[in-house]
Formats: C-alpha cells, sequence, structure tokens
C-alpha cells in the first residue's frame, strides 16, 4: 500500500498563493490516479481536484475552478495543488489520496470512497 504524506499547509491572506506537496512512498506513484479533498470541522469531506495517473486529465470542484491547479511528477512521487487567490471559505485541513488503477467517469466530482489510501492531512489557513 502507498504511504502518502502531505506538507506546504499553513497560513496566508486572502489572495494569497500556497502550493501543497503529497509525497509517496511505498509504491511508484505511476500506478495511482490521484485526489485532493478538503475538510472543515463538522463538515463532509469535499472534493478539491483529481489527476490521472499519467497526467493527461485533470478535474476540479467548482469552488476551485480557475484557481487551483493540480499536478504530479511521478519521477519524484509527488503530486502537488498549487492555490492561488485563496479566500477564507478554502481554509480547511488538505488531505491526498491515491486510488490504484482508474477513476471512475468523472460526473462532477469524486467521492473519498473513490479512493484508497490517504494522508494525514494538512492545514490551510487563509485570513481576510
Amino acid at each position: 500500500q502507498v504511504q502518502l504524506v502531505e506538507s506546504g499547509g499553513g497560513l496566508v491572506q486572502a489572495g494569497g498563493s500556497l502550493r501543497l506537496s503529497c509525497a509517496a512512498s511505498g509504491r511508484a506513484l505511476s500506478s495511482y490516479d490521484m485526489g485532493w479533498f478538503r475538510q472543515v470541522p463538522g463538515k463532509e469531506r469535499e472534493f478539491v481536484a483529481a489527476i490521472r495517473a499519467s497526467g493527461g486529465n485533470t478535474y476540479y470542484g467548482d469552488s476551485v475552478k480557475g484557481r487551483f491547479t493540480i499536478s504530479r511528477d511521478n519521477a519524484e512521487n509527488t503530486v502537488y495543488l498549487q492555490m492561488n487567490s485563496l479566500k477564507p471559505e478554502d481554509t480547511a485541513v488538505y488531505y491526498c489520496a491515491a486510488r490504484r488503477g482508474s477513476l471512475p467517469f468523472y460526473t462532477g466530482r469524486y467521492y473519498q470512497s473513490d479512493f484508497g489510501s490517504w494522508g494525514q492531512g494538512t492545514q490551510v489557513t487563509v485570513s481576510s
């Protein structure tokens, strides 16, 4: 099973940028479709972005489209989430997730159950 460790979270002012990283170990990331989710206390974990194993297709939740970019470097076994134009409502714990094999056909969002491995999360706080 692949192990995932997120980093890059922190405190940033509204309008600023952060780049999250998700480093994988234990397995080659090139066999996994990857995703990012976020969660605030008391709410369901929300789909943010996903990327196919080849990096050729990316998918985004409506709330982050045009502001966030998911990418990957399979040689480095790392997935990234570039977050620009951050808003206070982006404040959450951000989780990296992996699915061995292909994600289902995209119909607007992915679900926690679509992924089998998770990192421990990294806190992102956006101040107004």
